[in-house]
C-alpha cells in the first residue's frame, strides 16, 4: 500500500514527461541511464548526461525559433539521440512527431505536410533524402554542435520551460499505421502518457535495477511508452539494440532482464528454435525434442491464474507454486537454461503488445521458464488498456484492466474503454473523432472481445476484419492466421471470404523449408514457382493446413489457397511497420487469384 501511495502523490507533483524525466536526473545522477553500442562495445551514458544532451538540443532548437505548441518530427532509428530530441521538443513546449525509420518519402512528407510541423531531425543522409517538403531539417550532430553554446550549465533552458507545460498540454501527436485506412494524427497529452506509466508501473515491477533493452520502433507507441517513458519513470536502464538483425547478439552482451516484442519475434523466435532441433542429430536431437514436448505440454499445465516461473531472477525456469517434476528438472538442466542463457540469461519476463499473441506461442515459452506477459492497447490510448502480471496471468488473454482504465463490451462486442489514458482526438479530424469518442468519453476500440469469469479480457478480432460469411457465420480472421503460423512451412497467411460461402487463404510458405522437404523426397525443380506449384509441395501446405485447423469449427475450415512466391513486405505497403497485413492493400493486390478460388467447384 505504501508504495502505491507514493506513486500516487509523486504523479499529483508531475504535469509534464520533462519534470518527469529531471526527477530522475536529480534522483540517480550519475547512475547509468541509457546504453549504446560504439566501437564495437556497449557504454554508458549518465543521467547527467543524458540531461545535458537534452538541454543543448533543447537549447538549439529555440535558437533556430521553436516555439511552444510548433510541431517538430523525428525520422530515425532508435538511438539515444532519438530520445534526447523528443524530450529537447517537449521541453520547449513543441509537439513531436514520430515517423518511421522505414517510411518511404511519400509518406514521409504526407505526415510533414499534415502536421503543418515547423521542423524535421532526421539521423542520417538516407533520411534526409526522404524530406521534399520546404521545411526545416536538422541532423542530430548538427542540433548538438549547435546547441552546446547556448544551453546554460546545469539548469538548462528546457528547465525553465518545463512547467509551463500541464497535463492538458499536447505531447505528440502519432499518425497511425493504417491497417485499412488512411493514417490519421493522434492527440495524446502528458497527461495521457504520464497515467498509463503511473498504471502500468503499478502491476509491472519494473525498477532502477531493470536493463531494458529497446528494438521496437520509437515511433511506435508501444516502445515509447513502455521502452521508453515508463523506463524512466521507474530509473530503469535502456540499452539500444543495433538494428532487428543483431537483437540476439544484443541480447547475449546487454544481459537485458526486461525486453518488449511483438508476436512476430516471439514467432520467429519460437522458428528458429525448432529448427535449431531439426538440424541436430543423434541423441542430442531426441533429448531436445523430448524437452521441448515436455515444455508444450507443461505450459498448459501450470497456467492456472498465478504466478510464472520468471518472477525473480534467481527463480528463472522454476515454475511456483508447481514442484517440478524430476523429468522437467532434467530438461531444464539439458535444455531449457542453455535457451535461456541463448537470451541473455537474466530475462525476468518478456511484453508482448500490438497484435494478438498465439496462445501456443506463450504456452510453449512458459514451459521453458521464459513468461511472456501479453497486453493490449491502442494508439489512441497512450497505449496500455489491459495487461496480464507476473501473479495473474492467462494465456490467451490480454489480462486485466490497469488501474484508473474503464473497461466495457457493447452490445456488439466491441470493447470500449475511458480514462485519463484516452486521447484528446484525431488532428483536425473532428468528424472522425467523433465517429470513435463519445461525448461521455468512452472510446470505441474497434476490437471485439469479452471478459471471462475471472475478469481477463480476451479480443477476438478486428470489428471491420471479421469475415460474415454467405451462410451468416462470424469469423474472426487473426485466430485462424495465428494458428496456420504454428506451422514451420508457413511464414505469414490471410484468411478471405467475407460474403462468400467458404473461406480462402493467401499463404506466405517458407520456402527454405519446403526446399529441404522436396530434396528429402527426391523432388526436382528449377525456380521457386516451380517448386511451389509442385502436388507434392501443395499436399504439404494442404496437410500443414488441415492438422493447424482440426480443432476449428467447419465453417471456419480452410477448402482452397494461394502460395505466393515472395513474402508481404512493408516496402510494398503490404505490412504496417509492426508487421501486421494492411487487409485491404493485400487484398486488391490478389484479388484476381482469390475470386478464381470461387470457382473451383
Amino acid at each position: 500500500m505504501e508504495s502505491r501511495e507514493w506513486k500516487m502523490d509523486k504523479a499529483k507533483t508531475e504535469q509534464n514527461l520533462v519534470q518527469m524525466f529531471y526527477n530522475q536526473v536529480l534522483k540517480y545522477g550519475d547512475r547509468v541511464a541509457l546504453k549504446m553500442k560504439r566501437e564495437g562495445r556497449y557504454q554508458d551514458i549518465s543521467w547527467n548526461q543524458f540531461a545535458k544532451s537534452v538541454e543543448v538540443i533543447a537549447a538549439a532548437l529555440l535558437e533556430r525559433g521553436i516555439e511552444k505548441g510548433d510541431r517538430v518530427a523525428i525520422l530515425s532509428e532508435n538511438r539515444p539521440e532519438w530520445v534526447y530530441t523528443d524530450l529537447a521538443i517537449l521541453s520547449v513546449g513543441a509537439v513531436t512527431v514520430p515517423i518511421y525509420a522505414t517510411n518511404p518519402a511519400a509518406q514521409v512528407n504526407a505526415i510533414l505536410k499534415d502536421s503543418q510541423a515547423a521542423a524535421i531531425v532526421v539521423s542520417n543522409q538516407e533520411q534526409l533524402q526522404k524530406v521534399g517538403a520546404a521545411i526545416q531539417v536538422f541532423t542530430f550532430e548538427e542540433l548538438l554542435r549547435r546547441g552546446g553554446p547556448c544551453a546554460r550549465p546545469n539548469t538548462g533552458q528546457s528547465r525553465g520551460v518545463a512547467p509551463t507545460l500541464n497535463q492538458d498540454s499536447l505531447a505528440t501527436l502519432i499518425y497511425t499505421s493504417g491497417t485499412t485506412g488512411e493514417p490519421k494524427g493522434v492527440m495524446l497529452t502528458h497527461g495521457n502518457f504520464l497515467s498509463n506509466c503511473q498504471a502500468c508501473a503499478q502491476v509491472i515491477p519494473i525498477n532502477d535495477q531493470d536493463i531494458y533493452l529497446s528494438f521496437l520502433p520509437l515511433s511506435h507507441v508501444f516502445e515509447r511508452l513502455a521502452g521508453y517513458y515508463l523506463m524512466i519513470h521507474q530509473g530503469a536502464t535502456i540499452a539500444y539494440a543495433e538494428n532487428m538483425e543483431t537483437v540476439p547478439q544484443n541480447m547475449m552482451e546487454v544481459q537485458p532482464t526486461v525486453m518488449c516484442g511483438v508476436p512476430r519475434f516471439f514467432e520467429k523466435l519460437h522458428a528458429k528454435v525448432m529448427e535449431s532441433v531439426q538440424q541436430s542429430t543423434g541423441l542430442k536431437r531426441k533429448i531436445a525434442e523430448w524437452a521441448f514436448e515436455l515444455a508444450r505440454r507443461g505450459g498448459p499445465m501450470h497456467l492456472s491464474v498465478g504466478a510464472g516461473p520468471c518472477a525473480r531472477p534467481n527463480n528463472v525456469g522454476q515454475p511456483q507454486g508447481v514442484a517440478p517434476t524430476l523429468s522437467y528438472k532434467i530438461a531444464n538442466l539439458l535444455v531449457f537454461r542453455k535457451l535461456r542463457s541463448k537470451l541473455g540469461g537474466r530475462l525476468r519476463f518478456f511484453v508482448s503488445g500490438s497484435a494478438p499473441l498465439a496462445k501456443e506461442i506463450a504456452e510453449f515459452f512458459y514451459g521453458v521458464g521464459i513468461l511472456i506477459l501479453e497486453g493490449y492497447g491502442l494508439t489512441e490510448t497512450s497505449p496500455v488498456i489491459s495487461c496480464n502480471r507476473l501473479d495473474r496471468f492467462r494465456f490467451g488473454t490480454v489480462g486485466l484492466p490497469v488501474p484508473g482504465v474503464e473497461v466495457k463490451i457493447a452490445p456488439d462486442g466491441e470493447i470500449l474503454t475511458r480514462g485519463p489514458h484516452v486521447m484528446k482526438g484525431y488532428y483536425k479530424m473532428e468528424t472522425a473523432t467523433k465517429e470513435v469518442l463519445t461525448d461521455d468519453g468512452w472510446f470505441h476500440t474497434g476490437d471485439i472481445g469479452g471478459f471471462d469469469a475471472d475478469g481477463f479480457l480476451r479480443i477476438t478480432d478486428r470489428k471491420k476484419d471479421l469475415i460474415i460469411t454467405s451462410g451468416g457465420k462470424n469469423v474472426a480472421p487473426q485466430k485462424i492466421e495465428n494458428l496456420l503460423k504454428q506451422s514451420s512451412y508457413i511464414l505469414d497467411a490471410m484468411l478471405y471470404g467475407d460474403r462468400k460461402k467458404y473461406l480462402t487463404c493467401l499463404i506466405v510458405p517458407n520456402i527454405p523449408k519446403i526446399e529441404a522437404y522436396a530434396q528429402k523426397s527426391g523432388v526436382r525443380w528449377n525456380n521457386a514457382q516451380e517448386l511451389l506449384s509442385l502436388p507434392e509441395t501443395r499436399r504439404l501446405i494442404h496437410q500443414q493446413i488441415d492438422l493447424q485447423s482440426k480443432e476449428l469449427a467447419p465453417y471456419e475450415q480452410i477448402k482452397y489457397f494461394v502460395l505466393l512466391d515472395k513474402p508481404l513486405t512493408q516496402e510494398a505497403g503490404e505490412l504496417t511497420p509492426t508487421l501486421k497485413i494492411r487487409r485491404k492493400i493485400v487484398t486488391e493486390k490478389y484479388r484476381d487469384l482469390l475470386e478464381k478460388l470461387y470457382e473451383m467447384q
